[in-house]
């Protein structure tokens, strides 16, 4: 709630305040354009396909007309796996060199100039997935170019007053195209099941539909929990497989061509894999190191027993002379 009161802040008036802060940070020496400068076009249409025809138009149409243009969440496609995938990003800016910026609004706030680098992580791989959709609809419009550096606002300290930061996503787009163009098409998915598998909830048992959930095979990543509702049932299928992937990404990724949990273990300690690997190398010297550390604290442990049974024998002694003497 509090997001969409301050998105409209930052919209209202023809998009005012939100062209400033783009003259601002983006602009150099230029002044920002004046309200009944910019174009705001009407993006509504019928379904996805026709509302992102119209984002396409209206892009097109302020681009040849040289003039501003604010499309307030414009509606753009991107093929992923085979499959078009349609993208709603908070606002798009035209400028009258031809040059498209992806603007994103969070409601996290930026103190002191800076925001939480996690949450700006996160929208910078959000908005170079919106910055690969407008190139698509930039490769077929003249004098087009999508500007590789976004706007990112969010609320100024703890007030409700926006401020605004330029974070480049070159990066981000670079590993965004990689993971796009290994994906496996939907296609060869399709074609790798049984015959007859559905998903058709209306059309199914629940038997068969689990047995046509259990067909396909599950990329889990604890990442997954907060966006997938298939997460625990993809979490538990990794679990019982003892694949890496249920420990994290990075953690998959660190690991190469180890993919199961025991075969981790089995490197780790000596019963497998080449000894010139380094990930194999790195798995024996930290297996050598827990070792040695293990050893340390057990011995440090029985030192420190034995010292306290020798004082307690002490004790036992020192008690009985007593008694004795008594």
């Amino acid at each position: 709630m509090r997001g969409n009161a301050f998105e409209a802040k930052v919209k209202a008036d023809g998009g005012t305040e939100l062209m400033r802060l783009l003259s601002e940070r983006l602009g150099g020496e230029s002044p920002p354009p004046a309200p009944d400068d910019v174009l705001v076009p009407d993006l509504s249409a019928a379904g996805p396909e026709g509302r992102t025809a119209r984002t396409a138009l209206a892009l097109r149409e302020a681009t040849e007309a040289r003039a501003w243009a604010l499309l307030d969440h414009p509606l753009l496609a991107l093929e992923v796996a085979g499959s078009p995938a349609y993208l709603e990003p908070d606002a798009v800016v035209v400028r009258p060199d031809g040059r498209w910026t992806v603007v994103e609004i969070k409601s996290f706030p930026m103190i002191d100039g800076s925001a939480d680098a996690a949450k700006v992580g996160a929208a910078a791989r959000q908005a170079a997935v919106y910055v690969l959709a407008l190139e698509r609809v930039a490769l077929h419009t003249a004098g087009a170019e999508v500007a590789d550096r976004v706007l990112l606002v969010c609320p100024k300290d703890f007030s409700n007053l926006p401020a605004a930061s330029v974070v480049d996503v070159r990066k981000q787009l670079s590993v965004t195209r990689r993971q796009l163009a290994r994906l496996t098409r939907i296609e060869d998915i399709a074609a790798g099941l049984p015959e007859g598998t559905t998903f058709d909830l209306d059309h199914c048992s629940g038997e068969e539909l689990n047995a046509a959930v259990e067909s396909v095979s599950a990329a889990y990543a604890p990442e997954c929990l907060s966006a997938c509702e298939l997460a625990f049932h993809c979490r538990r299928r990794a679990r019982a497989q003892g694949a890496v992937e249920a420990l994290g990404r990075g953690v998959r990724g660190e690991l190469g061509g180890l993919t199961t949990v025991g075969a981790v273990l089995a490197a780790a300690h000596g019963g497998a894999g080449d000894p010139a690997d380094p990930t194999v190398v790195a798995l024996r010297r930290a297996a050598a190191l827990r070792t040695e550390a293990l050893a340390a604290a057990s011995g440090a442990s029985r030192e420190a027993a034995d010292g306290a049974a020798e004082g307690a024998g002490s004790a036992m002694v020192a008690t009985d002379e007593a008694v004795a003497c008594r």
